[in-house]
Order: C-alpha cells, then sequence, then structure tokens
C-alpha cells in the first residue's frame, strides 16, 4: 500500500493569492476503510542556532522554536473505503482563504544554513485503532504575490570596486606587499532573483602571476537570541571566472546564475534577517598556493586578496 501527493504544477511553485490543486494517489492491493482523509498545511520558518555563532553564548545554541506562517487542515474526504489499484483523490486549497488573517506574513521559500523557510503539505488517512494509517508530505514553492512586486526591468545598481595590497586587511606575501597589484571593477548591488549577478573586473597590475580568480555567493542569517543577535555566514556556491595567469587590462565578465531555494529576497523581519554578499577572491602563485589550492573564504591567506560587497536580492514581476 502506499499514498503519494501529486500536485498540479511540476514545479510546485505558487503565489501566495493563487489556489493549490493536486491529487492524492493511492495504490492498494485491495480496497480498505478509512474514517476520512484529511490534508494538512503547515507552513514555518525554522531557526537554529549553532556553536561559534557570534555573540550568543552557550546555553542558547540549539533549534529555537519555529515561528508559524500557516496551519490549516483541509477535509478531503470523509470516511468511506477507497477501492484496489489506483485511485486519484483531487483536493484543491487557498493558501490565504479571503478575509482571512496570516498568522506570519508569507515569506518565499528558503533553504539556508541556520534559516529554513518551507512550505508542507501532508496528507494522513486514517484507518482506525488497529491500522496504522497512511500518510505522504510533499513541499511546494512559495514566491511573492505579483501584485506587490516592482515591474521589470529594474534599474542596475553598480559598485565600483578596487583591490591593492593596501586594501587587505590580512598579512600578505611579501612580494606581493613589496610589488603590489591593483585590480579594479564593478558588480551590480541590487539584483533581481531571475537575473544573473553581472559585472567586470580589469587586472591592471600584479608583481605576483595569478591563479585563479573566484567570486563566493555567500548568505548571511541573523537570529534574534533574547537581547542578542546570533550571526552566521555561510557559502551558497563558488563561480571560478578566471584559471591562470590573466592578461593585464583586459576586462572579464562576471556573470553568475542565482541558485533556485538557496536564494531569496533579502529579509530583515524582527526575529531574524537574510542578507547576501559576494566576495570576490584572487588567487596568487605561490609554493603555498600549491600545496592549499582551495581558498577558505573565513581565512584569508598570505596569498589571497578578497574584496567583499553587499547584494541585495529582490523578486520582480
Amino acid at each position: 500500500m502506499s499514498v503519494e501527493i501529486k500536485l498540479s504544477r511540476s514545479n510546485r511553485i505558487y503565489r501566495t493569492n493563487e489556489l493549490v490543486e493536486g491529487k492524492i494517489v493511492t495504490k492498494l492491493s485491495s480496497s480498505i476503510s478509512h474514517q476520512g482523509i484529511r490534508l494538512n498545511v503547515n507552513a514555518s520558518v525554522n531557526l537554529q542556532v549553532r556553536g561559534g555563532s557570534a555573540g550568543v553564548i552557550e546555553s542558547f545554541y540549539g533549534v529555537i522554536k519555529p515561528i508559524t506562517i500557516l496551519n490549516k487542515t483541509v477535509e478531503v474526504l470523509k470516511s468511506g473505503r477507497i477501492s484496489s489499484g489506483t485511485t486519484e483523490i483531487p483536493f484543491s486549497f487557498w493558501l490565504k482563504d479571503p478575509g482571512e488573517k496570516p498568522l506570519e506574513n508569507f515569506y518565499e521559500t528558503y533553504h539556508g544554513g541556520d534559516i529554513s523557510i518551507q512550505y508542507l503539505a501532508s496528507v494522513d488517512i486514517s484507518r482506525g485503532y488497529l491500522h496504522k494509517s497512511l500518510s505522504a508530505t510533499v513541499e511546494f514553492i512559495i514566491e511573492s504575490k505579483k501584485e506587490n512586486l516592482p515591474e521589470k526591468p529594474i534599474s542596475p545598481e553598480m559598485v565600483i570596486f578596487y583591490m591593492t595590497q593596501d586594501t587587505q586587511r590580512h598579512s600578505l606575501l611579501p612580494e606581493l606587499k613589496s610589488g603590489g597589484f591593483r585590480v579594479s571593477g564593478k558588480v551590480c548591488t541590487l539584483c533581481s532573483l531571475s537575473d544573473p549577478i553581472e559585472g567586470e573586473l580589469t587586472v591592471e597590475s600584479s608583481a605576483v602571476p595569478i591563479q585563479s580568480i573566484e567570486i563566493h555567493l555567500l548568505r548571511l542569517e541573523s537570529i534574534l537570541v533574547g537581547e542578542k543577535i546570533a550571526t552566521e555566514s555561510s557559502l551558497i556556491q563558488t563561480t571560478q571566472i578566471a584559471d591562470g595567469d590573466v592578461c593585464r587590462g583586459m576586462t572579464l565578465p562576471i556573470y553568475i546564475i542565482l541558485p533556485r531555494l538557496l536564494t531569496c529576497p533579502s529579509i530583515f523581519a524582527g526575529p531574524f534577517s537574510i542578507e547576501f554578499k559576494v566576495t570576490l577572491v584572487i588567487t596568487f602563485q605561490s609554493e603555498q598556493s600549491k600545496v592549499h589550492s582551495k581558498s577558505n573564504f573565513k581565512t584569508l591567506k598570505s596569498w589571497h586578496a578578497a574584496e567583499s560587497i553587499p547584494l541585495e536580492l529582490i523578486r520582480t514581476k
């Protein structure tokens, strides 16, 4: 015996003002009786504070009580029987009924490190005390209502940056410190989730050959714990834009596709916030870099140079 929830949309993406439809599919070797089929719809912001989070004492580590966004039950069928074979039982529900006041804002679906925002639909086929209930769960994706979104395209907001040996706060290779380097460019700081992060950079000069240039996309998740704020940064993805020594004076394009679910519109809510930034990391050729090929965005070595730029993400029509 098995039960499955199939939503009407293969991508499972819905707006908060749209009707969610689907089918409950049962596959049975013989007919069964049931005491009702119910669909439970739950949405919450799940928070956790990990050891080592800035500004938080050890007694606060662990999972914090979730913030409930939605909690409703839809009766699909009253008690009866389900025949053997494959049976499809249609269902539908509104996330927000007309005139209903939501428990919390409908934030977009997000799968982060310490913060996750999930919308789940679970079916429960109750069969009485002597039989185990049949159940299944599916996650559906929520995006902001189109009526609340700005028109596309948004005006791109670019920030000009430059990197030299004097802009670095960590110790550098002696030959970098004495010989110097200069990298300049521009990158988008306000970006639609449906568009790539765009920009460009130019290696104007460098006394040491370059090994690679990477851009880290980072998330900064902050959680209010008592009177303190726990903030944790984590890596979402790394995009390499240059491999090997770069020709001086040549403009390199920056083009980064944003991953779905791992990003969302920047959020500044009371109990939590979700922000993003991009960090440009240059690795210079040295004996040490050959041994330690991978860069750690939290710990820069003497053969690295980096520049971090805040990034605001928004949803557009």
